[in-house]
């Protein structure tokens, strides 16, 4: 029995829009729903056949195919219309050629008509470099080596002997893949003579062997600005990996490493230096030279009874900021240092000064008075 036109099931006409066929599906699901049709035999086959419609007009890929074909684009075989005259179902590979006709524009690079990878792009390269914290702060030019790829000047990039243009691929026809018909299925794979060029080259360059491209090492001359820090990363555009027959370059990326310094440590923007003052310099005050990462010194002074660990902060002497927006700051942490290898004289003022300094030392003293109450309270 000949299956009904779709659009005479939903009641719609071939110029429905989609908001026109979704009204009459509602409209049609409404009036043959099983459950409200329960006298009608024949309602639950009907409710089934709008479904069925709907779901191939609601695609725009399906109605299109069922617009032009008719049934004959879902068949499951070749049909009684295939052979006469009519169009082939998808088992004969007839849904597979459909979209084809339809769509091949944009599929897969064009479909049958369209060409296959005729250039590929390069690879994007990676190289880490490694500066000083000074380069970092002042910035800097530098020289880099660069291995990889380049165009081969022999063939232009062509990859063909004298620069002549690649011929199209006979076994694929320049679609760069290949189709081969399994059962009910349609497979597609890589085209094994140009392998998903689309091309293929009759002679090949002797230089770079058809690839269009050879190695080679190359020198760049990358500009490190101001404020970089590990991680950041700058980007030369088409320097990468030469594109095979002539295709466009990638790109190389530059990820910076900065080396930990001897005297400063890093944070952001913001500076740190552990300078040791001396116990009577912490004690009485006095003033200590600072080293700025610019080489340059800055005389700080040291408050009396500064505590080991203080710091301060000396604005505008960290490092600059990779985007503009000022400068960090630097912050000096004073570390009070004991003295050691004392001489008997030595010794001998320290316990006269101890014995002057019972008063001296409120920190230890709350301390060590939190401590007596914490063991009366356990033992008590």
């Amino acid at each position: 029995m000949a299956k009904r036109d779709y659009y005479d099931i939903l009641g719609a006409s071939r110029g429905a829009s989609d908001a026109d066929l979704k009204k009459a599906y509602r409209r049609k699901v409404k009036e043959l729903h099983p459950d409200q049709n329960t006298q009608n035999p024949k309602a639950e086959e009907q409710f089934k056949e709008v479904n069925e419609a709907y779901d191939i007009l609601k695609d725009p890929n399906k109605k299109a195919a069922y617009d032009r074909y008719g049934h004959a684009a879902f068949e499951g075989g070749t049909g009684a219309s295939a052979g006469q005259g009519g169009h082939p179902g998808f088992g004969s590979g007839g849904f597979s050629d459909i979209f084809d006709d339809l769509f091949g524009d944009f599929m897969g690079g064009g479909g049958r008509r369209g060409g296959g990878q005729r250039a590929t792009r390069g690879q994007d390269l990676r190289y880490n470099l490694r500066v000083t914290l000074e380069e970092a702060y002042l910035g800097k030019q530098s020289t880099i080596t660069v291995p990889g790829s380049v165009a081969c000047d022999s063939c232009s990039g062509t990859g063909a002997d004298g620069g002549a243009e690649p011929e199209t691929c006979p076994t694929c026809v320049g679609m760069g893949k290949v189709r081969a018909q399994q059962g009910f299925f349609t497979v597609e794979r890589t085209c094994p003579t140009c392998h998903g060029r689309g091309q293929t080259i009759k002679n090949p360059c002797g230089a770079c062997g058809g690839a269009g491209r050879v190695k080679k090492d190359r020198s760049l001359s990358v500009n490190i600005p101001a404020g970089v820090e590990t991680g950041t990363r700058i980007r030369l555009a088409s320097e990468g990996e030469a594109g095979l027959r002539g295709g466009p370059s990638g790109d190389l990326y530059i990820f910076i490493d900065v080396r930990e310094h001897q005297i400063f440590e890093r944070d952001g923007a913001n500076l740190f230096c552990r300078i040791p003052v001396s116990m009577t310099t912490a004690a009485l005050g006095g003033e200590i030279e600072a080293p700025t990462i610019d080489g340059g010194r800055s005389r700080v002074k040291v408050p009396a009874g500064v505590q080991n660990g203080k710091q301060l902060r000396l604005r505008g002497k960290g490092m600059p900021a990779l985007r503009g927006g000022g400068a960090g700051d630097l912050y000096i942490e004073l570390e009070t240092e004991t003295p050691i290898n004392l001489t008997a004289r030595q010794k001998e003022l320290l316990r006269e000064f101890e014995a002057e300094s019972k008063d001296n030392n409120p920190a230890g003293q709350d301390f060590f008075s939190r401590v007596k109450k914490f063991w009366e309270e356990m033992t008590g």
